[in-house]
């Protein structure tokens, strides 16, 4: 995986480009940052990487467990206002609520994203791990494709830029126009200027690859409805393996299942979103 630099935890582009600054208590203030687009739209794994930080500013604790969001309307870059106010605080977990704000042109402001999330220690949690969850069966990194090597999809796909994605080329048909249709997606993610995942960016990571909806045959964008994410342990350094599953597309929706798994193959991250279904 190339990477142009070596970026650190805290010293990053995605740490710049998802900062807050508390403006009152519970009130943060962001500048939403055009460089992660998907199709001309800001990703909704970025959005609740943003909303996320300000959750793990205002709360007790600062690891994100489960975040579950809500999309009403479409961000755009620029200016936004999150109000957080906590809900519960435990001596392990904290659950808040948050609202991303942007304002409109005619000056009233519009509710994007409302999020319920639980905070609490990730280093704090027990070693105890019973799974029946195994690793997705994917080709090794360098055999696997980066989004230089396949054909540019149209619009505006700027946050590929940011990321050094490298598909398993069982789930890349869409790119040659020979969808396999099944609903899976798999690649290895890893940030391009080399940082580290963490916490926050498992919230990124869930919503990073290309839709599953495009291994079923289908184009276009595909707008998040709900996002749930589970956070299980801090992830070890190196480059991720995510994978994606659809079961189920009916009556204009569909939804997709994520898995991702660190260089040390534990299960450090669950979610669910129900999606629309692109509308060609």
């Amino acid at each position: 995986m190339a990477q142009a630099s070596i970026a650190s935890i805290g010293d990053s582009e995605f740490d710049r480009d998802t900062a807050v600054t508390a403006r009152a208590a519970g009130v943060y203030e962001t500048r939403l940052a055009p460089g992660w687009t998907i199709m001309n739209v800001l990703n909704g794994g970025y959005l609740l990487a943003v909303i996320g930080r300000a959750l793990g500013d205002a709360l007790p604790h600062s690891d994100p467990f489960a975040v579950s969001a809500h999309y009403l309307t479409p961000s755009t870059p620029g200016p936004a206002v999150i109000r957080t106010e906590a809900v519960r605080s435990g001596r392990t977990l904290s659950t808040g609520q948050a609202s991303l704000y942007q304002t409109a042109e005619d000056g009233t402001e519009v509710e994007r994203i409302r999020v319920v999330a639980s905070y609490g220690d990730l280093d704090a949690l027990s070693d105890d791990v019973r799974t029946a969850a195994k690793p997705p069966e994917m080709p090794p990194l360098e055999r696997c494709i980066s989004a230089a090597d396949g054909p540019t999809p149209p619009g505006d796909f700027s946050m590929i830029d940011r990321l050094a994605l490298r598909l398993d080329p069982a789930t890349v048909g869409w790119a040659v126009g020979a969808p396999s249709g099944r609903g899976e997606m798999r690649a290895w993610f890893a940030f391009e200027d080399g940082r580290d995942a963490d916490p926050l960016s498992l919230l990124l990571a869930v919503d990073a690859l290309p839709p599953t909806a495009f291994e079923l045959g289908l184009k276009g964008w595909t707008p998040t409805v709900e996002l749930t994410a589970h956070v299980r342990c801090r992830p070890a350094p190196g480059p991720l393996r995510v994978a994606l599953t659809t079961r189920n597309l009916a009556g204009g929706f569909l939804e997709e299942d994520a898995e991702i798994w660190d260089s040390a193959d534990r299960l450090v991250t669950q979610s669910r979103q129900l999606a629309r279904v692109p509308r060609e």
